[in-house]
């Protein structure tokens, strides 16, 4: 990265030194008696210049040009540090007095400054209209529209009638030295105004790539040398006057092209980046630098547990209120019951089990959560099921091994009162950390006592954490209940009747929170066309679902619930692609999946270069699917047991990938998460259009 300075020089050429001492106050304090020097500095403040790293000439060959760059080349030997100084002589120049000299100039400077942002590579190029013939200035103006600026420079006389003899005589020792009062008052360097680089360089033409400086080459001079330039092919000026000339056809065939290779329109604001943007994108693999940026988009997580959203810090903060609101005696109990865990280093498998049969629950696990220590939580929760790939498979406690670390949170501690409040200011904490604009919590409130009365306690809770946050800052909460496959064993379907009309009552009470009915469990435990009448009643009321199906199952287990419990959308849906007229399906209806990659890659088992123990896996299908057109999201599962965020996520998915998914996938996944939300036509919309404006505030301010 360098800072370049392009210039042009006629028989003046005191410019460059006026023009350096501005940039470069503290190497070449020529303005520091200036009356205006404080507003200099305030002028480099407000473009955010920097000194530069090297100067760049076009001139001509005439013979004042000469003298001048004899006189430029004994000044910058004076400087005590040296500086670069890059010299380009237009070929067969003299007084630029004809219109094929001009021409041969107006090439130099457009291929100069093309070449100029090629070896800035991120650095600033500025241009001053300062020097040379007034067709040079109008020259170097032109190019700056086309491939931008941070600021295009001039320097000024105030009275050139009373030009100081010093200044006339332009000795080189002169500009190496604070300027006299007289030499201050005749001289005056200003901004002009700052240029963006066109989208018109960036697009394709009549089968012609976008401008690069390997098309339009320039050598590089040695620093100090001039190096005479004769004009080649093909011209840089006539491509720039001919995409001018056609520059509206030119966008909107870009874009006509960009809308028929896409399989998932992009938030709308987007496509008004420039296209250079765009296609940066399009094409850079998102990676661990980019979590910083995933963090600043406003996302949305339509699959994230209740019980499973918690790490271990915050699990702690809750466990401890609930500690504070028992009695003493109640302490006592449950601390005298936990007292075996507490004093071992590893716990047998079925200490969950331990927690129930004696005592409270909720009390039982407060207790571990407040006196055990790090090292005995994450060995219990954690390291005993590691390496923590395709669990259901590899480890002999199958889903339960997944499902180890939320032991001690969801329902274990919810149903105590007392854990609600901390509870969900933990999860609003979370959400505002992770940049969620928008959530669907998910989880089954009649594990937690009566079910309503947690929904409403909890709901009360979010409200109230909400409040503390400024209005535009503030992410949206949903709920989603979850019947539980389980519930169906023998002659327990009335538990999932009761959970069903739960969800339905629930979303009558509180339409702006509860949205929808999942149901999760066990694939194999029944068949959905088993059940279908059950869940008459929330087709008849119009409930949103979504059905846990094909993660660790076929694709007919996606079928059942597409067809049977006329699904929404899917939680996984992992296997559809076995099944491509069951995918055509998808597409055409409008079903989205909601893929979570590391709840994924735990329970199932996928490659990820990341774990050298998924080596022998199948590959993450994401962007198989992805490419099929298929409506698909990215979610968190249960990040509290996966220690995992959304933007990691999105990583993760990236990873497992193999480097195919771009930042502008994962926009558009993002996109997809706000259409496939549980929420009415109205307030969607409202919440699309806010976070299109976000992303492209974000985007444009990036580019």
């Amino acid at each position: 990265m360098k800072n370049i300075v392009l210039m042009t020089l006629g028989a003046s050429w005191a410019v460059v030194p006026e023009v350096y001492g501005f940039l470069a106050p503290d190497r070449l304090p020529l303005y520091a008696e200036h009356p205006e020097n404080e507003s200099f500095e305030r002028l480099r403040n407000e473009y955010g210049l920097q000194a530069p790293d090297e100067i760049w000439l076009c001139t001509t060959q005439g013979e004042a040009t000469q003298k001048s760059l004899s006189s430029l080349t004994a000044w910058s030997r004076l400087l005590t540090k040296p500086m670069t100084l890059r010299i380009w002589q237009a070929a067969d120049t003299d007084e630029l007095a004809t219109q094929a000299e001009c021409e041969r100039m107006r090439e130099l400077i457009a291929r100069a400054c093309l070449k100029a942002h090629a070896e800035a590579r991120g650095g600033q190029v500025v241009l001053s209209l300062a020097g040379g013939r007034k067709t040079m200035s109008a020259d170097l103006q032109w190019a700056a529209g086309l491939f931008g600026c941070q600021a295009l420079l001039h320097v000024v006389g105030k009275d050139f009638k009373v030009m100081p003899k010093a200044l006339q005589d332009a000795a080189p020792e002169l500009f190496t030295r604070p300027f006299d009062t007289d030499c201050c008052l005749a001289v005056t360097p200003l901004i002009t105004g700052k240029t963006q680089r066109s989208d018109l360089l960036d697009l394709r033409m009549d089968r012609t790539e976008a401008i690069a400086t390997e098309a339009f080459s320039l050598p590089l001079p040695q620093s100090g040398w001039s190096q005479v330039w004769a004009v080649d092919t093909p011209s840089l000026v006539q491509e720039l006057k001919k995409r001018e000339q056609h520059g509206s056809r030119l966008l909107g065939n870009y874009l006509s092209e960009l809308g028929r290779s896409e399989h998932h329109e992009n938030w709308r604001s987007l496509y008004r980046l420039p296209p250079r943007t765009i296609e940066q994108l399009r094409t850079v693999p998102l990676d661990v630098q980019h979590l910083d940026w995933l963090d600043m988009l406003p996302k949305a997580d339509l699959h994230r547990h209740i019980g499973g959203c918690l790490d271990l810090k915050a699990q702690r903060r809750v466990a401890e209120a609930v500690w504070q609101s028992l009695t003493q005696q109640e302490q006592q109990r449950a601390r005298g019951h936990c007292r075996p865990l507490l004093q071992s280093i590893e716990w047998p498998w079925h200490w969950p089990e331990s927690l129930k049969i004696q005592g409270v629950r909720s009390h039982n696990s407060a207790a571990l959560l407040r006196y055990a220590d790090d090292e005995q939580l994450q060995n219990n929760l954690w390291r005993c099921t590691e390496p923590r790939i395709a669990l259901t498979s590899r480890h002999p406690q199958k889903f339960a091994a997944y499902e180890r670390p939320g032991e001690l949170t969801g329902s274990a501690i919810l149903s105590h009162p007392a854990a609600i409040e901390p509870y969900a200011q933990a999860i609003v904490e979370q959400a505002v950390q992770e940049g969620l604009a928008y959530i669907e919590l998910r989880g089954s409130p009649q594990k937690y006592g009566d079910g309503l009365v947690f929904l409403e306690c909890f709901y009360s809770a979010l409200k109230k954490a909400l409040t503390s946050l400024p209005d535009g800052k503030k992410p949206q909460f949903r709920f989603i209940v979850i019947a539980d496959r389980r519930d169906i064993e023998g002659d327990r379907t009335a538990r999932l009747q009761q959970t069903i009309e739960l969800a339905i009552t629930a979303q009558h009470q509180w339409p702006d929170f509860v949205v929808g009915l999942d149901m999760a469990g066990d694939e194999q435990q029944t068949r959905p066309s088993e059940i279908a009448g059950l869940f008459t009643p929330a087709f008849e009321q119009c409930l949103p679902i979504t059905i846990h199906a094909g993660e660790g199952q076929p694709a007919e287990s996606i079928w059942q619930a597409a067809y049977h419990l006329h699904a929404d959308r899917i939680g996984h849906g992992l296997t559809l692609n076995d099944n491509p007229p069951l995918a055509q399906r998808f597409r055409n209806r409008d079903i989205c999946l909601e893929l979570c990659p590391t709840s994924n890659r735990e329970v199932v088992g996928f490659q990820d270069p990341q774990w050298p123990e998924s080596e022998d896996c199948k590959p993450y299908p994401l962007m198989a699917l992805w490419r099929e057109g298929l409506p698909l999201t990215l979610c968190t599962d249960n990040p509290g047991i996966s220690l995992t965020t959304l933007s990691c996520e999105y990583l993760t998915a990236a990873r497992m990938s193999g480097g195919e998914l771009t930042q502008w996938d994962a926009l558009a996944m993002i996109k997809q998460s706000f259409i496939h939300a549980f929420l009415p036509g109205k307030q969607k919309e409202a919440l699309l259009k806010q976070c299109d404006s976000e992303m492209y505030e974000i985007l444009s301010r990036q580019g």
